[in-house]
């Protein structure tokens, strides 16, 4: 089980190859621009929930991006929710 973070848009390669990695079990903490990866009804949500990974954002990026209530089936989490991530997952892997 693997904490995966990811600070890169949908267009990104770093996208593809976390997507490429991410399993049941893992969970995804999308921040900074991939927190436009939750959006609701585009393709790259659709990738991450066929994934089957728990998905996570950070509110305080999410507001920032303006995409407040839009992402419906993720779990937003604050910088302690983050830090309990951490804490619950022993590998992490950063995708930039």
């Amino acid at each position: 089980m693997i904490l995966h973070t990811l600070n890169a848009s949908p267009a990104s390669a770093a996208f593809a190859e976390c997507l490429r990695l991410l399993a049941p079990g893992d969970a995804l903490l999308l921040l900074g621009d991939g927190v436009y990866c939750a959006l609701a009804g585009t393709t790259a949500r659709a990738q991450l929930d066929a994934a089957g990974a728990e998905l996570y954002v950070l509110h305080d990026d999410v507001a920032a991006a303006g995409i407040l209530g839009q992402t419906a089936g993720t779990s937003t989490v604050d910088i302690d929710g983050f830090v309990a991530l951490t804490e619950r997952f022993a590998r992490q892997l950063a995708w930039y």
